[in-house]
This record gives C-alpha cells, structure tokens and sequence, in this order.
C-alpha cells in the first residue's frame, strides 16, 4: 500500500500503516517534520514534540479538547504520531489499549500520517518516580504535568530506537 504525504508517495508497504515497525514508520517520515508523541487518556491527552531532527522530545501540553490536538498538529506540522500503547504487565492488549488503537486510528485516518504504537507500561510511573526524586515536585502539581511528561517518556523512547536504525 503506498503511503502519501502531499500528493507524492513516500513509501510502499504491504501492512495499515497501524502495524508499522519502527523502521518502516522511520521510513514514511517526511523529511524536515516532527513527530507528535501522544499519552491517550479519555479525559485527558498528554502531548510532546520532537525536533526536526528526531532526537529530542519534549513535552508540550495536556489537551481536554479534541480541537486543541488539530490546531497543535496543523501549527506544528506534525510528520507522523508515536501513541502509547497501554499494555497489560504480561504482555496482552486489554479494554484500554483497545480504546487507545481505536482512538489512534482514527488520528491516523484524518490526517494520513504514518503511526507508530509505542509500549507504555509503567511510563506514569517512571515519570512520577522522576518527578519526585529529581525534580522534587509534589504530587499535587504532577497531576498538571504528569500526562506531557508520560508523552514525552514515550516519544523519547521511540526517538532513541529510531536513531539506532
């Protein structure tokens, strides 16, 4: 299936662009764009960006309003997603990360971008870990950060095994 990004094929695969590898997601990359990374939460969206080069990430924003998640993406001129993908400790997908792919689709539909699910076990966690460790931040005010943060966790992890192939 070829994979478009305004008007010109960048890639052909033979998967949806939701069973990507890292390697072919890394390949249907428009050049010079960044990658949105995505905590998908049904209240809230924990949102981080990469840089033009793909080795950062950094967190953006918690989005409460599906309206703020396309005017991030237009603004910022997003290339591809990284969503995390909440999955049970043994492995399996559950309810949540089926809510999350069914989410995550239809992202991908609207805006024709490649997709990349990323494992996100324990991310909150590791997050919250480093939040009060290092940056001594109460739990109070992690609930304001806690979900940009987990998207930026995500995101960077991504980053880095993209950078290694």
């Amino acid at each position: 299936m070829p994979i478009n990004f305004q008007g010109k094929v960048l890639f052909e695969v033979e998967k949806t662009m939701t069973d990507l590898s890292p390697l072919e997601f890394k390949k249907c990359l428009p050049q010079k764009k960044a990658v949105l990374g995505i905590d998908y939460g049904v209240k809230r969206i924990g949102v981080a960006i990469s840089d033009l080069l793909l080795m950062t990430a950094t967190p953006l924003k918690i989005v409460e309003k599906k309206e703020d998640l396309d005017k991030i993406i237009q603004e910022r001129e997003v290339g591809g997603f990284v969503v995390g993908l909440p999955k049970l400790m043994n492995g399996e997908e559950g309810t949540q990360a089926e809510i999350t792919r069914k989410w995550a689709l239809k992202l991908q539909e609207k805006y024709n971008l490649p997709l990349l699910f990323w494992d996100e076990r324990l991310s909150s966690a590791a997050v919250s870990r480093i939040l009060i460790e290092k940056a001594d931040i109460s739990r109070k005010r992690q609930k304001e950060v806690l979900d940009k943060m987990a998207a930026s966790y995500i995101l960077q992890g991504a980053l880095d095994l993209l950078s290694k192939i």
